[in-house]
């Protein structure tokens, strides 16, 4: 089975780094801008951890999107260092360009899947990421007192 997971999420990113880089972004950048359209002004930090990036990485990642003006930091209103990272017009408008190609990746995907297995899958999936936690340090020792499954048969 992670064999299945492994190629499938290869099979998923390859598909999302070419659609999104014919909008000129990178995936990274996309989850970016995605978390700023849920959020407002996370930390650099928060975005890192979201993007499975270091904070130097998303910093440099932060930098490059306000150049390109699809976001813009202002000073926190408490002041100090911290600055409140928000997307721009420019910003939300490549977020949606980028939004409808990965819808046509998805309904590709899911072509042959009728409406009932769609359902089943979103709700597995779903109970799937809630099942992984969010520090994946901890699956660390999850891991070393299982034994792995065994391989898929032919």
């Amino acid at each position: 089975m992670s064999y299945l997971v492994f190629r499938l999420e290869r099979r998923i990113r390859a598909c999302l780094d070419e659609a999104l880089a014919r909008h000129g972004l990178t995936t990274t950048e996309y989850m970016a801008l995605s978390e700023l359209r849920l959020r407002d002004a996370p930390s650099s930090a928060d975005l890192a951890r979201i993007a499975f990036v270091t904070p130097q990485a998303m910093n440099l990642v932060i930098r490059d999107l306000e150049q390109r003006g699809l976001i813009r930091r202002d000073p926190h209103p408490r002041g100090g260092r911290a600055l409140r990272t928000r997307l721009t017009p420019k910003g939300l408008n490549t977020l949606r360009r980028c939004d409808r190609s990965l819808d046509s990746i998805e309904a590709v995907m899911l072509a042959d899947i009728d409406e009932t297995d769609r359902t089943t899958l979103a709700e597995t999936l779903t109970l799937c990421a809630r099942a992984l936690p969010h520090d994946t340090r901890a699956l660390a020792s999850v891991s070393r007192s299982q034994k792995p499954p065994p391989p898929p048969e032919p």
